[in-house]
């Protein structure tokens, strides 16, 4: 009965996200607490479902919550710390840079391209990067006669490889579904990220290469418009003069980060407070800077805290436990050792036909807790489910 009853859940739960009759964070929330309810009242007549206690159920929320409240801080203050360093105006120098020096040769547009998007991936927000990007590079794409596709391939692949970043969505959301902590998700990850990265540079030099020998080496004479870009998009938030306390500070964070010195969310919190001290000494434009990046925060860390209700009732309840036996009894046994690979090579088909939060928070559970019968560590399975991002950004659902 209790498999029963979390297979319900999370088909209904994945079918309320996918057909958008509720958002994640009102079907985090509410659907776990309704087949909890259910789960008690059927326990007066199943004696499997007769350990769940409705005066406990407040519990097991509170303790899902707790467990998932570092990641909901780290993605808070994350968040707000590069949203402060575009204000500041941290990386135009940069994306002028780069549109001055690309010119009108193909090969270094699209080398450009790449270190554009991963450059301006680094806040986590896919929206504003492609804004940016496309109205960086579209022009120089459009005067110089190149396919236009090439600048989305490029960029896409680009975001696949910083989405896996610990303030992106797909690894807040797998440590979060399995109570995990995004640093140890995230830092095993680095050299693979920095082998993609090369890859892209060195796919961009063969779609450059291409079109260099298509259409040859254009001379722009007028690239004024690489002076009129900026990512920031508000001129009283710049702070031209702090480009390099700012510069500097990003890489000590980022170093502590990779090091460990101090756990992700307490390095980000410092990291915020002192950049939005010495940037904006004023209370009034503090208070300005934080609630103009309010609601993108709040959409991020409301489904993380929603998701600690979920992880909490579905082990709390015995839920996922019950799927997992159920689950392990069909793999075959020489298959067991192997669900992380086979969670990676899942998580590409299973995140392209679903959303983000179907897969992480429906799926990725049952598969952990699989896992965990052979020895698989939750976080080793973490890994290996943002494996497939880079497909899901293909995906229509995106």
């Amino acid at each position: 009965m209790l498999t029963f009853l979390g297979i319900s859940m999370i088909m209904c739960f994945m079918y309320l996200i996918m057909s958008k009759r509720l958002s994640a964070l009102v079907a985090l929330i509410l659907i776990p607490f309704i087949f909890a309810l259910i789960a008690w009242g059927l326990g007066f007549y199943f004696d499997s479902l007769s350990h769940i206690q409705l005066a406990e159920l407040g519990n097991t929320m509170l303790e899902g919550i707790k467990k998932l409240a570092p990641t909901g801080v780290m993605l808070l203050f994350a968040i707000l710390y590069f949203a402060l360093m575009i204000d500041s105006g941290l990386f135009d120098p940069s994306v002028r840079w780069i549109l001055k020096k690309v010119k009108g040769d193909p090969l270094k547009i699209t080398l450009g391209t790449v270190f554009l998007t991963l450059l301006v991936s680094l806040d986590g927000d896919g929206s504003t990067t492609y804004m940016i990007c496309v109205a960086a590079m579209m022009p120089l794409y459009k005067r110089v006669g190149m396919n236009p596709l090439i600048m989305t391939c490029l960029m896409l692949l680009c975001s696949g490889v910083m989405n896996l970043t610990p303030w992106g969505g797909p690894t807040a959301r797998a440590a979060s579904a399995l109570q995990v902590n995004a640093s140890e998700v995230f830092i095993p990850m680095i050299p693979s990220m920095i082998v993609a990265a090369a890859w892209l540079f060195f796919l961009a030099y063969l779609y450059g290469t291409y079109e260099r020998k298509r259409l040859g080496v254009i001379e722009l004479v007028d690239i004024s418009h690489a002076d009129d870009i900026s990512i920031s998009k508000d001129p009283e938030a710049q702070r031209p003069h702090l480009r390099w306390f700012n510069g500097i500070l990003t890489l000590v964070l980022m170093a502590s980060l990779v090091k460990g010195i101090l756990p992700m969310s307490i390095l980000f919190m410092l990291g915020f407070c002192i950049a939005l001290v010495v940037n904006y000494p004023c209370v009034n434009m503090q208070k300005k800077r934080i609630a103009m990046h309010a609601d993108s925060v709040l959409a991020v860390v409301g489904v993380i805290f929603a998701a600690g209700v979920f992880t909490g009732i579905l082990s709390g309840t015995g839920m996922v436990e019950a799927m997992s036996k159920g689950f392990v009894a069909v793999i075959p046994p020489s298959l067991g050792p192997y669900l992380a690979p086979i969670t990676g090579v899942l998580s590409m088909p299973l995140t392209f036909f679903m959303s983000n939060d179907a897969f992480y928070f429906g799926v990725l559970p049952i598969l952990a807790e699989a896992a965990s019968h052979y020895g698989i560590a939750p976080v080793e399975i973490a890994r290996a489910s943002i494996i497939g991002q880079p497909i899901h950004l293909l995906s229509p659902l995106v």
